[in-house]
């Protein structure tokens, strides 16, 4: 009662000073609101420090995703009690669709913090991936993270409209009728999207993997994969965008992810070294067996090849320990470097394109007569 009692002279008090009620509340409310706002971010920065010391990813990402969301809400929510409260002095009909904007706000806010923990966990794992070292696929998380976004959007946005008071079941229908007529208008668009979506799934390249195509002049680093496009950097450092659509109906080429990398060269000697082909060609295979840089695993062939017009040919076949490209021209250049010591010990020399004309003593004389 004495609660009562004093609450009712306080009433009393603010009207004999000829100031409404109402509008010490909606004060009161801004400032908790602010106070609020305040804490939570003081507690969100301090949470944050204390779990960028931890491994684990979870953290990172639920923190970093809920800090704003939750702060927009306290000032939304905020705001909008005050609107009720301000409304409950007037017959504006806008002030009766704020219950309906509080729970559309709060519907938004989840689904926002929703969407930005996938984001974050996302960045948070391939993150700690690449400082463990560890092997992974950076597409198929992409892909993965694109996928649960979008359900997460068109859930948040289902949920919106039932809030609103449309009907879901009307607006799927409409949605189910308009996607015909969208999918004639728009095929181009569907079959780069199903396009990436199988890229997505079958994995024949990643961001980061060189790929070509024997079809088409496609050639380069791949950097993003979308919905839509495939960006590619030719190796004269030029983007080459690819509807995805594309590479449903060409071969494609992946040297990235080829196990070793070949060298396969023919060396031509002179038909005067004729003698020493068989000891040159056995001591470049035992040159390549020996080789550090050489996978003799694989198939290794040193053999005298054919008669050429200018030179008697023996073909390398080996494949060397390394995919990289730099490196395996280093290996290829000490080869063939090999290659022409042991030709040179062996007193033989490398051929070249060379005539021999054959002139008959009668055609000499014929000659020095018509002279």
């Amino acid at each position: 009662m004495k609660l009562q009692e004093t609450w009712q002279q306080i009433k009393n008090l603010l009207s004999a000073n000829f100031i409404e009620l109402w509008v010490y509340e909606v004060f009161v409310v801004v400032l908790v609101v602010l106070i609020a706002s305040y804490i939570a971010r003081r507690v969100f920065n301090n949470l944050a420090l204390k779990a960028a010391k931890t491994a684990n990813p979870w953290d990172d990402a639920l923190i970093s995703s809920v800090r704003r969301p939750l702060r927009y809400s306290i000032k939304g929510l905020g705001i909008l009690y005050a609107a009720e409260i301000a409304g409950g002095q007037t017959d504006a009909v806008i002030f009766n669709s704020i219950s309906a904007i509080k729970e559309v706000l709060i519907i938004s806010m989840l689904g926002w913090a929703m969407i930005s923990f996938v984001k974050h966990y996302e960045e948070a794992i391939i993150k700690q991936k690449l400082a463990l070292g560890e092997a992974f696929d950076r597409t198929t998380i992409h892909a993965m993270a694109k996928l649960v976004r979008t359900a997460i959007l068109i859930t948040t946005a289902l949920v919106m409209l039932q809030t609103l008071g449309f009907s879901v079941s009307g607006v799927l229908a409409f949605g189910g009728i308009g996607g015909i007529a969208i999918g004639f208008a728009a095929k181009d668009l569907l079959a780069n999207f199903f396009g990436g979506l199988m890229i997505y799934l079958d994995r024949p390249f990643s961001v980061g993997d060189w790929i070509r195509s024997p079809d088409k002049n496609i050639e380069g680093v791949v950097e993003t994969i979308g919905w839509r496009l495939t960006t590619i950097r030719t190796f004269d450092k030029r983007p080459l965008y690819v509807p995805n659509s594309v590479f449903a109906n060409i071969a494609v080429e992946n040297p990235s992810r080829m196990s070793h990398r070949r060298i396969y060269e023919t060396i031509g000697l002179r038909y005067d070294d004729i003698k020493q082909v068989d000891s040159i060609v056995d001591e470049v295979k035992t040159m390549l067996q020996n080789h550090q840089q050489i996978d003799t695993k694989q198939t290794l062939i040193v053999n005298f090849d054919q008669f050429n017009e200018s030179s008697l040919d023996f073909f390398v076949y080996t494949f060397t320990t390394t995919t990289d490209w730099i490196i395996f021209h280093t290996i290829k250049q000490d080869v063939l470097l090999k290659i022409a010591d042991i030709v040179e010990r062996h007193g033989a020399e490398m051929a070249f394109p060379t005539r021999t004309m054959i002139i008959s003593e009668g055609q000499l004389n014929q000659h020095h007569t018509s002279g």
